[in-house]
């Protein structure tokens, strides 16, 4: 049995929940692959709290999909040089961002199929469109990220301001050590 502390993959425990890693790709905003391992990790205690959130989606006819997860904390550094800006991306130099403690997440919502939801913007879109302001948003697109926020506060996470597919959970975690997957 895991303990709340161990790092373990998401969909061992979450199998029906869908998985697109951005930063496996080049599809990201830097435009290069960032890490090479495909699967999202995750503190066995937060991925607990992400399966209520799971569970009252899947209620509803929703999945989660999940964007990033654990993220190497030699990671943050390459990602800081692409965006030197810390209301997006945390400055590895004063601390690392909740992701390299595997307890924060990066999710959106899908069908049950695993079709696209409308939403306030892309995945890390830096415009100021992803802040958890939605006055600009269509009437779908809000409708959407409140049921997210919905199923994620009944989980046990709370959002991020200037990132409406970030959240994070209460509990925390300390830095990961580097793990044995290698980072490009």
């Amino acid at each position: 049995m895991a303990k709340a502390e161990d790092l373990v993959r998401i969909k061992d425990y979450i199998p029906d929940l869908y998985v697109d890693l951005p930063y496996s790709t080049t599809n990201n905003f830097m435009g290069k692959q960032l890490y090479s391992f495909k699967d999202a990790y995750l503190r066995y205690g937060t991925v607990q709290k992400l399966k209520v959130a799971q569970e009252f989606l899947k209620e509803r006819g929703y999945s989660l999909l999940i964007l990033d997860a654990y993220r190497p904390a030699s990671a943050q550094f390459v990602m800081w040089e692409a965006m030197p800006d810390d209301d997006f991306v945390a400055n590895p130099h004063r601390g690392f961002s909740k992701h390299t403690r595997g307890s924060t997440v990066d999710v959106s919502i899908v069908t049950a199929d695993g079709q696209a939801l409308e939403m306030p913007s892309p995945f890390d879109d830096f415009s100021g469109k992803g802040k958890r302001i939605y006055d600009d948003a269509s009437e779908e697109a809000r409708k959407n990220i409140l049921l997210l926020e919905e199923a994620m506060e009944k989980g046990g996470f709370w959002g991020y301001v200037n990132e409406w597919w970030h959240f994070n959970d209460y509990d925390l975690y300390p830095v990961l050590e580097e793990p044995e997957y290698e980072l490009l």
